[in-house]
């Protein structure tokens, strides 16, 4: 069956851009051949610096025909209501059929359409979709004489290849006209490239030295950076992101090696990471043994240079030197002026309009943290005086030109100012965890010291009303209750967040919960069993409520758990139906007198006696023994279900038996809100 060829050629793509575009515009093509009941084999998409192609195989030559019946108004109805029924069918009276529904007769419209040849829909739906492409970022440009209402498109385009089996489909996007010829690699190939089927344009393009799937550039890459730090008796410090984002930069990349400086080496490594990694697109290589950096470099071209590269590399380490020598200069001037004297420098950094400065703000985190480590065992003198400092490396020359290195600076200038090795540690860790991947601090200071950071962003937000809403979260208030949640959690700490919220104790914990759910929901807990327990404990003791929500489910995945949800859902149906019907709460304690069953006076003394039980274990944070005592439960209450009419027709004795499933929904609630539970 005939095959699909298409390739958007234009100015360089942002790397970060390959990736999605390729995949949005399969989906937009696809979605529309589908739409039109054009089925296919199979479809596939590539992006690169300057083009992004689509081959899909097994397309039919062209649409089935179409036959359908419309439904038209009754035989008798209005002249009007039947003209318009002819023009929406775009059909004669004449070309209509008339049926008989048993209600009498009506019009029924008999519509045949032959298919369209496949290369026709193609010239109509690829237009579309380029101009539905959702480009983060795009550009509208007016080429000489041409007109100046252009479509967007992420650059300029220069060429569309649009072939179906072979032959060209002819259309246009902002005056650009389709064919069968493409460009090659900018320096590395001359001339148009005729093609007409994918593998023929693959193989050509190959040979003009243009990789044209992306997976293959990055093999190449690090194979190629393995290798050559291989030959050295280095190894390379691999990295995803940055492999990702230069097989977008390359068509045909090439690895090459350049050194640094000797004179930058005592340089912490991060600076050097980041201005490897972040500002020149480089790897990082280090030795195996000591897993020190090296001074080299893995950078990726895209040419094949005639003297191997030898002036590409001089040119990107001139680049390195120039931004060392900047970082450099900074560190050395950093280093001038202590932690403690840069302090007072922070009143002059807006925190927010509303909330003061960087320095106000270091004053309501310094004793936070000292409260903090009093309550969690960290030394509190440690904590504050961490806290303190915390901030001040915003006021330096290397932040200034690296921000993404705020607090692992900070260490450093703490450790030249000789301040405690802990303090140090907790500066540099009180931003974690960054991400979802990062690591939480674990040292006990650090520990104080970046709760008291985030609750304060999370408390001091909240009460001015500045609360994350589902479109935005301009002030990162979602990373910083997962980061306090993570922390706790992963390091066990007891603390009860809830004493340090104030007047936004409510809405702050319930945002916690609402983090909990996303943090838990990786842990295979569902989402219900948080709400459950929250609901009723309001508890801002994470690890606590953590321990009794993870005990719940486990306890309502057993036989006696599962039935006896079955039995609170039966009870309370039977009480909210009741309730309502009698227009009061059954909400007092049963009288044990007027029990008639030996099933209700069972069932009595056993949620006596359980409710007790439940109580202490809960107290002692005896949560699976709780759980236990509950599936003790199960069959007095499937005794009573089997065997006693709740709804009995003497009022008293029905009043009485309500008011004991009422104690036996109170007893349950003693663990959790089983209302809350799905399923």
């Amino acid at each position: 069956m005939p095959d699909l060829l298409l390739e958007l050629l234009s100015e360089e793509i942002p790397a970060r851009m390959q990736a999605q575009a390729g995949r949005d515009l399969e989906r937009l093509v696809v979605g529309a051949l589908s739409d039109r009941g054009l089925m296919f084999e199979g479809a596939k998409a590539f992006a690169g610096p300057r083009r992004l192609t689509l081959a899909i195989a097994g397309l039919p030559p062209k649409q089935p025909d179409v036959s359908e019946e419309k439904k038209g108004p009754r035989v008798n109805a209005p002249a009007k209501a039947i003209d318009g029924f002819l023009r929406s069918a775009n059909v004669t009276l004449a070309e209509c059929q008339k049926r008989d529904d048993g209600k009498g007769e009506f019009y029924v419209a008999v519509i045949a359409r032959k298919g369209r040849p496949t290369g026709e829909v193609l010239a109509e739906i690829i237009p579309e979709a380029m101009a539905k492409l959702p480009w983060p970022k795009s550009m509208r440009w007016v080429p000489s004489g041409q007109s100046a209402n252009q479509p967007r498109w992420v650059r300029p385009l220069r060429g569309i290849v649009c072939t179906f089996d072979g032959e060209v489909v002819p259309l246009s996007f902002a005056e650009v006209k389709s064919g069968n010829t493409t460009l090659g690699h900018r320096f590395l190939s001359s001339g148009r490239i005729e093609v007409r089927r994918f593998e023929d344009y693959e193989k050509k393009l190959l040979d003009a030295h243009v990789v044209l799937d992306s997976a293959q550039r990055k093999e190449t890459i690090l194979h190629e950076a393995k290798q050559k730090a291989f030959a050295l008796g280095l190894e390379l410090i691999e990295d995803e992101g940055l492999l990702e984002e230069t097989a977008g930069l390359a068509e045909w990349p090439v690895v090459l090696i350049g050194t640094i400086e000797d004179q930058f080496m005592d340089l912490p490594p991060e600076i050097l990471q980041t201005s490897m990694r972040t500002h020149q697109k480089y790897f990082v290589l280090r030795d195996p043994k000591t897993l020190k950096l090296a001074n080299r470099f893995a950078v990726v071209s895209n040419m094949i240079a005639a003297d191997g590269g030898k002036t590409i590399v001089r040119g990107n380490e001139r680049v390195l030197r120039a931004r060392l020598s900047d970082a450099k200069f900074f560190w050395d001037q950093d280093r001038k002026t202590k932690l403690e004297d840069r302090v007072n420098a922070l009143s002059g950094m807006t925190f927010h309009a509303k909330l003061g400065t960087q320095h106000e703000r270091i004053k309501r985190i310094e004793a936070l943290a000292e409260e903090i480590a009093k309550k969690i065992g960290a030394d509190p003198k440690n904590a504050k005086r961490a806290a303190r400092l915390c901030k001040a490396d915003l006021t330096t020359g290397v932040v200034g030109e690296f921000p993404e290195l705020q607090g692992v600076m900070g260490r450093y200038y703490a450790l030249h100012d000789g301040e405690d090795p802990d303090v140090a540690d907790a500066i540099r860790d009180h931003y974690k965890p960054i991400d979802a991947t990062d690591a939480v601090p674990a040292a006990k200071v650090s520990i104080a010291v970046a709760l008291a950071d985030k609750l304060d962003a999370l408390v001091s937000f909240f009460a001015i009303g500045e609360k994350p809403t589902g479109s935005g979260d301009p002030f990162a208030l979602r990373r910083a209750a997962l980061g306090v949640l993570r922390t706790v959690l992963e390091n066990g700490v007891r603390l009860d967040i809830a004493t340090f919220a104030g007047r936004a104790r409510d809405d702050l914990l319930a945002f916690f919960a609402d983090r909990l759910d996303v943090v838990l929901r990786a842990r295979g807990v569902s989402h219900d069993m948080v709400n459950a327990v929250f609901s009723l404990a309001k508890d801002g003791d994470f690890v606590r409520l953590v321990a009794r929500v993870e005990a719940l489910q486990s306890f309502l995945k057993s036989e006696d758990g599962a039935n006896l949800l079955v039995a609170y859902r039966r009870a309370a149906n039977i009480l909210k139906a009741e309730e309502k019907k009698d227009g009061k709460a059954y909400d007092g304690a049963p009288d044990p007198e007027a029990f008639t069953a030996a099933e209700e006076k069972a069932l009595f003394v056993e949620l006596a006696t359980a409710g007790e039980l439940i109580r202490a274990e809960v107290g002692r944070e005896r949560f699976v023994e709780a759980m236990g005592v509950m599936a003790r439960l199960r069959k007095p209450v499937d005794a009573f279900f089997d065997r006693v009419t709740v709804n009995d027709k003497d009022p008293k004795l029905r009043a009485n038996r309500l008011l004991l499933l009422s104690r036996l929904r109170a007893t349950l609630h003693l663990i959790a809100d089983f209302s809350k539970i799905e399923g």
